[in-house]
């Protein structure tokens, strides 16, 4: 089998820089990129990676990711347009992989449906939603998710998985790195139209008034501990504000890490290692990574 673009129907390339496609605007080049559109091309990278000898790594829309100064030897998947349908049936809304979650929540609303319109304040797509059940104001996945298809990278099947079947909880699930999410059926419930249209406008005032905007950043950094809040820990060590590299804890929200134009990976890498080390010293609480690194970085993985 010869690797080249037209294996993955044209989709696949290599050496591609992964900068423009995070919200922090940084990090080295994939090996090799695909972004298929449906199942035949997702089968295809995969065949792809195992013949290569890589790992196949799902991007996604790259709001909750770090990637390595280095880049990635591996064949990365950011699923395209094909994937990110929506569409209404009954009371159902089934919604793409790549379908972006503020999209997804004024879909919803447009028809006079609510209940999933906290999905209006989470910048990334359906697919990284399901995987670690986000949520924001309140409300998550696990709430309104009926069941999603999933892809298993290992055996090439897709299954649909209930979502009382994935142990769904607190930014967790059982799916993992062998699981590309395809698709998702959320519930919705009858709801005026007006109604959910001034629900969208409260979440998105909320969220532009608490965190940072105009910022490169990644959404929340850590995930919060048991009865506690991970922005207010960092605080209470008097952690706003601190520099490493190009990198800062938002004067803001400081769950939030901003990045200057100048910043690198490893500097977020540096100063999420560095507000562990003195929260735990402050107050005891080891604190763990919502966002994910991918690649090498010195000092090891964050966790």
């Amino acid at each position: 089998m010869t690797v080249d673009e037209p294996t993955v129907g044209g989709s696949l390339r290599r050496s591609v820089p992964l900068a423009g496609y995070t919200t922090y605007r940084f990090g080295g080049a994939a090996s090799w990129l695909a972004e298929p559109d449906d199942l035949a091309g997702l089968a295809a990278a995969r065949a792809a990676a195992t013949h290569l000898g890589l790992p196949l790594v799902l991007l996604g829309r790259g709001s909750n990711v770090v990637v390595s100064d280095h880049g990635l030897d591996a064949v990365v998947v950011r699923l395209g347009p094909g994937f990110g349908s929506i569409v209404l049936d009954g009371g159902t809304v089934i919604a793409g992989a790549a379908a972006p979650q503020p999209k997804v929540a004024r879909f919803a609303v447009e028809r006079d449906r609510g209940g999933i319109e906290f999905l209006v304040g989470i910048p990334g797509s359906v697919g990284g939603g399901v995987v670690m059940n986000a949520g924001c104001f309140g409300s998550d996945f696990a709430e309104w998710m009926l069941d999603a298809d999933v892809f298993d990278i290992e055996d090439g099947r897709v299954a649909t998985r209930a979502a009382d079947d994935l142990t769904m909880s607190y930014r967790s699930t059982a799916l993992t790195d062998r699981h590309v999410v395809l698709s998702a059926r959320l519930r919705t419930v009858p709801q005026p139209g007006g109604q959910g249209r001034e629900r969208l406008r409260q979440i998105t005032r909320r969220r532009r008034l608490s965190q940072p905007g105009g910022t490169l950043n990644a959404g929340s950094v850590f995930k919060n501990p048991p009865g506690d809040a991970a922005g207010r820990l960092i605080d209470a060590a008097g952690l706003k504000g601190l520099i490493v590299g190009g990198a800062r804890v938002s004067p803001r929200h400081a769950n939030f890490f901003e990045a200057s134009a100048s910043a690198t990976a490893q500097d977020v890498f540096d100063l999420v290692a560095e507000v562990q080390r003195r929260v735990d010293r402050h107050s005891g609480v080891w604190l763990h990574t919502e966002i994910r690194f991918l690649g090498e970085f010195d000092g090891g993985r964050a966790r």
